[in-house]
């Protein structure tokens, strides 16, 4: 099977119930811990902020009422 690696950041729109590509990439860089997202690990994100999350623990904080 031929796998292309390109090594570049997604550009994708973040909703409710799941995410569309807009610029083709192989991660995302989570918005708090800087870490890179595979888009086939990609679970949490941000629809208002439009942001991603490497875990649930980092949304549940970043989320949190202060």
């Amino acid at each position: 099977m031929l796998m292309s690696k390109s090594d570049r950041p997604a550009r994708l729109h973040y909703g409710p119930n799941g995410f569309r590509v807009l610029s083709g990439g192989d991660f995302v860089t989570c918005a708090v811990s800087g870490a890179r997202i595979p888009l086939d690990s990609l679970r949490y994100w941000d629809v208002v902020k439009q942001v991603p999350f490497a875990s649930a623990q980092i949304a549940s904080e970043a989320l949190r009422p202060r």
